[in-house]
């Protein structure tokens, strides 16, 4: 991420690892930029609830840790995250909960009420909320919240557990494509906001993301180049003031 130094946000390297994030990692990248939240983590880092809900976190993450390090925990709940509770009355051949044999890479976090697990996959991260009462060897069940948008988080959900197949998980490695354009517009969504906030014009973040020759020849006052950095930097700005709830 961008700091006070032009130089940090130069490199286009720097931002490939945006490329497989998902909603709510991409939510973070643009919420940890914002001035306004960076200035609540160094006078609130251990502030009262009220104050991590206003940024829709049930507890306030250090800003300078990148999607990679970071595990913000978002109050609600984004629909992918998976609840995980005891099975009540589990059948003879019930699947049992074992925590270490799930795949990944894995982070446990406590927020006073349950554990939070973040395991991170090929190109993909597993979020699941476990329950207090459920414990390692447990038959298990999956909870979803009731409402309107029930079919749409089940399959939020669904998608997830697909994830926990360790055999999938191999394939999908092998058969990951090319990035698509809507990661592809938010690295670059990222690098014009840290360009942006670093001090840049918008020239000078035009030449960093296309390069010296395409401004020298493309940039004028209605030329379409300008319009896409303008374009940009305003998407940026929206995102990581506010619009990056939509992402969850």
């Amino acid at each position: 991420m961008a700091s006070s130094s032009a130089v940090d946000w130069h490199p286009s390297a720097a931002y490939l690892y945006v490329l497989h994030l998902d909603g709510p990692a991409l939510a973070w990248e643009y919420l940890r930029r914002n001035p306004d939240y960076r200035r609540a983590w160094q006078c609130h880092q251990h502030c009262p609830q009220h104050e991590a809900l206003r940024w829709g976190l049930r507890l306030l993450e250090d800003p300078a840790r990148d999607a990679r390090d970071a595990h913000p925990d978002w109050f609600p709940d984004p629909p992918s995250v998976v609840q995980v509770y005891p099975d009540a009355d589990p059948a003879p051949d019930a699947l049992l909960f074992r925590l270490w044999r799930l795949p990944g890479r894995k982070h446990l976090m406590h927020d006073g009420k349950r554990l939070l697990l973040t395991s991170q996959l090929v190109n993909r991260m597993l979020r699941m909320a476990l329950s207090p009462a459920l414990e390692d060897g447990m038959a298990h069940a999956y909870a979803v919240r009731a409402g309107c948008q029930l079919g749409e988080r089940w399959r939020a959900i669904e998608a997830q557990l697909a994830a926990l197949d360790a055999a999938k998980v191999q394939r999908t490695a092998v058969a990951t494509g090319r990035p698509g354009r809507t990661s592809m517009l938010h690295m670059r969504t990222l690098q014009a906001l840290d360009g942006t906030l670093a001090g840049a014009s918008q020239r000078g973040v035009a030449e960093v993301l296309f390069g010296h020759a395409a401004v020298t020849e493309r940039w004028h006052d209605d030329s379409d180049l300008r319009a896409q950095v303008r374009r940009l930097i305003r998407r940026g700005q929206t995102l990581m003031d506010g619009g990056y709830r939509r992402l969850l």
